[in-house]
Parts: structure tokens; C-alpha cells; sequence
């Protein structure tokens, strides 16, 4: 099943109430996302941009989706952001596959055409 990063940071009446009722999010959060199929494998908290991190298998790019627009909508963060992960074999795959890709920036001429004027030769 693939899996996916979910960050985010609380707002401060999230945080008002955790403290006010300190409660373990992982047992929380375990059987809503077994409702729709998904796995929670990690929960870490942190201090820094982001207050909590998630890694959660789920069956496919939707499901991970409506999680994630259920949770933004809950208003309980302030900033909440859902990201695909790769394994290392994927990575690898995507590499390779990305050497076939011809991909011309937008004015790639014009673009080209700067760059070969702004450089120096040493």
C-alpha cells in the first residue's frame, strides 16, 4: 500500500485543549483512518514549522486525499499538508525514467539564449 507524510502544525486552541486533556493522537487517530482503509505507521510530534508528523499507509491517492480534507476542514491546524512517499526502488525508477523525458522549459530558447550570453568563461 502506498504511503504518505502528513505535517502539520496545531492552532493554539488545538494546543489550549491538548493540554487542558492530554491524550495519546495515535490511539485517536488509528481507528478514523482504519474506517476508510488506512493505516497509521508512525505519529511523531515536534517542535519547529510543523507540531506533528504522520506516516500512514493508505490504498490509493484519494483515500490519502480525504483524509487529508477531512482534517484541514476540522480546523484543529493551522497548516496542514499531505505528501507522497517513494521508496528508495521507486526513486531509482523515477530517475530512470526521467532521463526519456524531453522537457523544454517555457522560451527555453530565449532562456538558453541568456544564460549562454551571461556566462563567463574562465
Amino acid at each position: 500500500m502506498p504511503r504518505y507524510l502528513f505535517r502539520g502544525s496545531y492552532t493554539s486552541d488545538t494546543w489550549s485543549r491538548l493540554i487542558k486533556a492530554p491524550e495519546d493522537r495515535a490511539e485517536s487517530v488509528r481507528p478514523i483512518l482504519a474506517s476508510v482503509g488506512a493505516r497509521l505507521e508512525a505519529l511523531y510530534f515536534a517542535f519547529g514549522d510543523d507540531d506533528v508528523f504522520a506516516i500512514v499507509e493508505a490504498p490509493d491517492n484519494v483515500t490519502a486525499a480525504a483524509i487529508s480534507v477531512a482534517i484541514t476542514a476540522s480546523g484543529a491546524f493551522k497548516s496542514f499538508a499531505t505528501s507522497v512517499l517513494m521508496t528508495s526502488d521507486e526513486a531509482i525508477e523515477v530517475m530512470k525514467k526521467a532521463s526519456a523525458v524531453n522537457y523544454q522549459p517555457p522560451a527555453a530558447a530565449d532562456w538558453l539564449l541568456q544564460r549562454a550570453a551571461n556566462t563567463t568563461a574562465f
